[in-house]
């Protein structure tokens, strides 16, 4: 087992152990868009929790390091992603900011909040990718600011076709410290799912929009 496999295996046990991730097959989750799923994702919960804080921490500094060496500044997504790019930045010595869903409508309209200047290196930190939407809106405000942006990082990915496509549209460069096939994986070990589910959970994850994986419980 490489490094970023056992980094995987960590967060996917700590997001676990602390409900930030809850996996309910045979209930399925509604989202806001109508769709069933079998997944529930709270990254924020990992703030509350110090040893899996540090944990997350400590693993997005190590990630940055090894696949963005020349990081200059870290940008948080707003929301969710601005303390983990706080305290991530902290721990490598790195400017931080975030950027907002939109400009301000007050003040003097920024978007993006800390200093940054045209042709620094950027790694955008992210709680989690689905169909990257988010990221790519942030990498986008960023370029336009004259921002080389390395990439993306985020706490974790349910690694959907659609995101994958998308983030690669972009040419984006993007990695995560765990994923969806490697917290269904742990879950099956501590027995928190049965083994049976991991192949319609995986169904889910390469369509979400067909539902016919609930149809085989």
């Amino acid at each position: 087992m490489n490094r970023r496999e056992e980094i995987a295996r960590l967060i996917a046990s700590d997001l676990l152990d602390i409900k930030a991730v809850f996996l309910r097959p045979e209930e399925p989750f509604t989202w806001a868009s109508g769709i069933k799923s079998p997944i529930y994702c709270d990254n924020r919960l990992t703030l509350t929790a110090p040893k899996v804080r540090t944990d997350v921490e400590e693993s997005l500094a190590e990630v940055i390091k090894s696949e963005f060496n020349d990081a200059e500044v870290l940008m948080g997504t707003a929301t969710a992603g601005i303390a983990h790019a706080a305290i991530t930045a902290h721990l490598m010595g790195l400017p931080m900011g975030y950027v907002r869903s939109g400009a301000k409508d007050h003040g003097r309209g920024n978007q993006i909040e800390g200093r940054l200047e045209p042709g620094q290196k950027v790694v955008v930190v992210e709680d989690l990718i689905s169909t990257g939407g988010s990221c790519i809106e942030t990498v986008e405000v960023l370029r336009e600011a004259g921002a080389e942006v390395l990439g993306v990082i985020s706490i974790m990915t349910y690694g959907m076709k659609k995101g994958i496509d998308r983030m690669a549209e972009a040419d984006i460069k993007w990695t995560s410290l765990t994923n969806f096939d490697t917290v269904i994986g742990v879950a099956a070990e501590k027995s928190l799912i049965d083994n049976e589910h991991i192949e319609r959970l995986k169904k889910f994850r390469d369509n979400p929009s067909d539902e016919s994986w609930i149809k085989e419980a």
